[in-house]
C-alpha cells in the first residue's frame, strides 16, 4: 500500500495538478462539459447565504490553510465561506439528495466522470481515503456525472475495486454546471471541502493523492481532530 501511495504522489506533484486537469479534463471532455451545458440541469439550487450563516467557517478556513501543501497544495482556502447545502444529487437508489442532507458531517465533495483520465487516476486514493478517515464526522461524496444509465460508472468503480465510497449521480450534470456558475468548476475533476454546515471552506479544480499523509492531516484539522 506504501509503494502505491509514494507512486501516485509521484505522478501527481503539487505543481503539476491543475495542468493535469486541464489537459486531461477540459481537453478530454470539453465537449461532454460544455457543450451540454444549455440543455443540462436539474434545478441545482445554490444557497449563497448571508454573512451570519458561515460566519463562525471563518475559523475553520483559518485552521486547515496550513494544511493546504504538499500533495494537497492545489486547494485553496476561501476568501469568504459560503453555504452550498442545496447542491443536489442522486444516491444508490435513485432518492434524490442535497448536501443539506450531510448536515454534522465535514464533507470532501468530489466531481468525476468516467471520461476524465485524472478522475480515473483519482478514485482509488479517494477510496482509500474514505476507509482510512470515513466515519460520522466525515465522508468523502463522490458524485459522477456521466450522461446516461449507470452502466459506465458502476462498471468503472468494479474494476478498481472502489468499494468504500458511497454512490452518487448527476446524468444531467447539474450540479457541475452549478458549481461552474459559481466560479468554483472549470474542468474535471472538482474538489469541495465543506464544513459540518454545508459551508464551503476550500476548493480546487485538477487531483490530488487523497490517500497521502498530507490528504489526511488536512481532513483531521478540518474535522477538528488537530
Amino acid at each position: 500500500m506504501e509503494n502505491e501511495v509514494n507512486d501516485r504522489q509521484k505522478r501527481f506533484p503539487p505543481a503539476r495538478l491543475v495542468m493535469i486537469a486541464a489537459l486531461g479534463g477540459l481537453i478530454a471532455g470539453a465537449a461532454a462539459v460544455y457543450v451540454r451545458e444549455s440543455g443540462s440541469g436539474n434545478g441545482v439550487a445554490v444557497e449563497t447565504a448571508g454573512a451570519k450563516t458561515c460566519e463562525a467557517a471563518k475559523d475553520k478556513v483559518a485552521a486547515i490553510t496550513p494544511y493546504l501543501k504538499g500533495q494537497v497544495a492545489a486547494m485553496a482556502p476561501v476568501s469568504e465561506p459560503r453555504q452550498l447545502s442545496g447542491l443536489n444529487f442522486k444516491g444508490k437508489d435513485g432518492k434524490e439528495l442535497t448536501l443539506a442532507d450531510f448536515g454534522g458531517k465535514t464533507v470532501l465533495l468530489n466531481l468525476w466522470a468516467t471520461w476524465c483520465v485524472p478522475c480515473r487516476e483519482e478514485m482509488p486514493a479517494l477510496n482509500a481515503l474514505q476507509k482510512a478517515a470515513g466515519s460520522d464526522t466525515f465522508e468523502v461524496v463522490a458524485v459522477n456525472i456521466d450522461i446516461g444509465d449507470d452502466e459506465k460508472p458502476t462498471a468503472f468503480l468494479n474494476e478498481t475495486g472502489v468499494h468504500e465510497l458511497g454512490y452518487y449521480r448527476d446524468a444531467s450534470m447539474g450540479v457541475f454546471n452549478a458549481l461552474k456558475k459559481e466560479g468554483l468548476a472549470f474542468g474535471l475533476p472538482v474538489t469541495l471541502l465543506m464544513d459540518d454546515k454545508g459551508c464551503l471552506i476550500s476548493s480546487m479544480n485538477g487531483p490530488a493523492a487523497w490517500d497521502s499523509d498530507d490528504a489526511k492531516a488536512l481532513v483531521k484539522a478540518a474535522t477538528g481532530g488537530v
